[in-house]
């Protein structure tokens, strides 16, 4: 019998999608994929496909906040990552629950609207974002448009990073996916200033989950012990290997191959099996 807590858990917030592209699924796999166990609390029951998302119902309050303290009493957990919320009385639920675990790394992924145009957090939600979970934050992982989204004052990137700073948290990852650049370009930001650049070949199509694939992969380094600086290249490294793998297994987007790893270790055991 394994000797217990040998293996890292993360604590999800999100969303559940039923086309396995994104929200609780992506996180689940990508966190696995990061040897972590993913405990996920549902936030939200969504209607969609790799496409559209028609319409989204938020999981009542008191069950968000039940469901996470029946796993943080129970479990070691060393990380916790935010997705998808659903509803201001969600961010307060959360609030609460971190309130009481300031010890532990979180990550939260702003997600504010479906690839399709659905707003899935509206001025509201976004402002109790910004009070209540912004400060508990250790990253903060917005798009290109959720950043201007979240700070709108911002007339650029940089500026739109300096509002979300002086929220209080400690650093910001601006992905550059929805930017016109021949390469995909990921900005890092803390202590109020530009920390590093990663720069992405740009890959041809359109992907769903790739937001949730990277945030998730990050909380579960960093639910490992792991340097900031070094999970979040990592995971960004992980992340755009998931999207050369990608599948287009529905009408919509493409879905990351979170697990590419499995027919990496598959084909490299076959090698080794022919000599």
């Amino acid at each position: 019998m394994s000797e217990n807590r040998t293996v890292p858990v993360v604590l999800v917030f999100s969303g559940h999608d039923p086309s396995g592209g994104a929200g609780l699924q992506a996180d689940i796999e990508a966190i696995v994929s990061m040897g972590c166990h993913c405990a996920s609390v549902v936030t939200a029951l969504t209607v969609q496909d790799t496409a559209h998302v028609q319409r989204f119902v938020p999981v009542e309050s008191s069950l968000v906040v039940e469901q996470a303290r029946a796993i943080l009493e129970d479990m070691p957990v060393t990380a916790i990552k935010i997705g998808m919320i659903g509803s201001v009385e969600n961010v307060e639920a959360i609030h609460s629950v971190l309130i009481d675990y300031p010890q532990l790394p979180v990550i939260l992924d702003p997600v504010i609207a479906s690839a399709s145009g659905t707003e899935l957090a509206n001025d509201e939600v976004l402002d109790a974002m910004r009070e209540l979970l912004f400060p508990l934050s250790t990253l903060i992982t917005p798009n290109s448009v959720e950043a201007r989204a979240l700070a709108p004052d911002g007339d650029t990137l940089d500026a739109c990073a300096q509002e979300i700073l002086e929220s209080g948290c400690e650093y910001l990852l601006i992905t550059g996916t929805h930017e016109n650049t021949p390469d995909v370009v990921n900005v890092l930001y803390s202590n109020l200033r530009r920390m590093d650049e990663y720069h992405w070949r740009r890959l041809p199509a359109s992907y769903h989950g790739s937001g949730c694939t990277l945030a998730a992969a990050i909380a579960g380094l960093l639910a490992h012990g792991s340097e900031p600086f070094s999970a979040i290249r990592q995971a960004q490294e992980y992340t755009h290997e998931s999207l050369v793998h990608g599948y287009r297994i529905g009408m919509g987007q493409y879905i990351p191959n979170r697990l590419f790893w499995v027919n990496s270790e598959e084909s490299t055991n076959e090698i080794r099996q022919d000599d």
